[in-house]
């Protein structure tokens, strides 16, 4: 369902992605790791359109966001790092446009609303404007919005900021269970701990290269790594031996 080849960006003289390609199935939750400034903002912009690419492509379901955007976009639920929502609108009613913006006939976008709020615990603050929500609460409301038109591909930029440990568990069974109808899940975090519970593929990505990729038992070995250790040990050796070779994919 996702495809990048051969990504690239420049600004100027700095290239923020460099030669970046993966393929994820449906079905997958991906882990797109990496520090500050690694490049996995950069790679997600390109992906959902926002930037146009140096060089390379980026296809979801098939479309070239640059040359499909729109059939592209209609595939995705997108959640970026800087979300914007309209404060002054309700729960529901940013959900009502959300619906309308994606066409869904109001007797499916009804039910659809219903069954996220429920889902996501918002069921009793829909009519209250979003300015009164929490963080973790609007963090609930986006997830909701993204997936409103039920896409079959949603790409999420730091899902867990901001979600107290209820939320954060809300949203790690929800990916799942979509991940097992066949969602493809695309998300970048900081959080290691949650990539390890529940990837099932990851790549690890610094100054704007890949330098390993695949499942959680390839990168411990790929990094000789204990399997007592966590993953940010894994991540942290990955990186540090990323001087002494090429980048490498280990799936």
């Amino acid at each position: 369902m996702i495809r990048l080849v051969h990504l690239r960006k420049e600004f100027g003289n700095f290239v923020a992605v460099d030669d970046v390609s993966l393929e994820i199935g449906p079905g997958r939750i991906f882990a797109f790791l990496g520090t500050n400034g690694a490049g996995k903002t950069t790679t997600i912009r390109m992906m959902t359109g926002v930037l146009q690419p140096t060089s390379g492509t980026a296809e979801i379901g098939g479309y070239d966001i640059q040359k499909n955007p729109i059939e592209a976009k209609f595939l995705m639920g997108v959640i970026p790092d800087r979300p914007h929502m309209y404060g002054k609108l309700t729960g529901r009613e940013f959900l009502q446009f959300m619906a309308d913006l994606y066409k869904v006939d109001a007797r499916t976008a009804r039910s659809r609303m219903a069954e996220l709020l429920e889902l996501y615990g918002l069921t009793d603050w829909q009519h209250d404007l979003i300015d009164s929500y929490s963080h973790g609460m609007k963090q609930r409301l986006l997830m909701c919005a993204a997936q409103v038109h039920k896409p079959p591909v949603l790409i999420v930029d730091e899902p867990m900021v901001g979600l107290d440990p209820r939320g954060a568990k809300v949203l790690k069974d929800m990916l799942r269970r979509s991940a097992a109808e066949g969602l493809t899940i695309f998300m970048s975090t900081h959080s290691l701990s949650v990539a390890q519970e529940i990837a099932d593929q990851l790549a690890i990505i610094q100054r704007g290269r890949i330098l390993a990729t695949g499942t959680l038992a390839e990168l411990y070995r790929h990094s000789q790594a204990d399997t007592t250790l966590d993953l940010e040990e894994v991540f942290l050796r990955i990186i540090a031996d990323a001087e002494d070779g090429p980048s490498s994919d280990v799936s």
